[in-house]
């Protein structure tokens, strides 16, 4: 539903910050990615629950096509104006893609069973936390992933885009495998980039706020993504 994009942080110039001081900012884009996710399940668990308003998703595409045109412009706005917004509207803005994610993800229970999803969502959290606290703690310098990383999802944007019409078991399989290598690895990738920045950024300025929604949002949208894709292993269809 939600495609991978690389946004601009905003960079403050100064020293190296200590341990402590990058350990903070680490933990204020973890607790706002957490948040964000803690609203889409809630969201998307409360919509599945009123049975009529999910049916009515499920039944107008249209619907499901401007709440997602309705995601991509709240995130274009937060990307394109992070340097200009205050800290507390790109905090709005990104709980309110939170919000909208869960109204489009109640449709996932339409398709999926309760308890598929919810064991797909720990397995993914598992995951994601190994793979978030390897690309912090790691010497492994990842900054040359990212370009492979982004070709790579160039290329399963249009693999997928492309089976829309040829409907091919054999290319969903293949973009299913190669989307959660792609995410594990951008997971990896994006956490050491933010902790690079954190490196850099008073964690209490206004600059360092803006920075930990934005890492927030990339490690959400890394996390759905992954989500997602093993939903296709994992969930039990209805």
């Amino acid at each position: 539903m939600d495609n991978y994009n690389e946004y601009s942080v905003p960079q403050t110039v100064g020293g190296v910050k200590s341990a402590t001081d990058v350990r903070k900012f680490m933990l204020a884009v973890y607790n706002w990615m957490t948040f964000g996710l803690g609203i889409t399940a809630f969201v998307s668990f409360a919509f599945y629950r009123l049975d009529i308003v999910t049916k009515i998703l499920a039944s107008n595409p249209m619907l499901i096509w401007g709440l997602f045109i309705a995601q991509i412009i709240t995130v274009l706005v937060i990307s394109a104006g992070i340097n200009k917004i205050p800290s507390i509207v790109a905090v709005g803005l990104f709980l309110f893609y939170s919000f909208l994610t869960g109204i489009t993800f109640s449709v996932l229970f339409l398709v999926y069973t309760a308890s598929s999803i919810s064991f797909t969502f720990f397995i993914c959290a598992g995951m994601f936390a190994s793979v978030s606290v390897f690309g912090y703690i790691t010497r492994i310098d990842m900054t040359r992933w990212g370009g492979y990383l982004m070709m790579a999802l160039f290329g399963l944007i249009i693999a997928t885009v492309v089976n829309i019409f040829l409907e091919s078991s054999m290319i969903y399989w293949l973009t299913s495998y190669a989307g959660v290598i792609i995410f594990v690895g951008l997971t990896a990738y994006d956490t050491q980039r933010i902790k690079n920045t954190g490196m850099y950024i008073d964690s209490g300025s206004e600059a360092g706020k803006k920075a930990a929604v934005i890492g927030a949002l990339n490690l959400y949208l890394d996390f759905i993504n992954l989500f997602l894709y093993l939903l296709r292993f994992m969930g039990n269809r209805k």
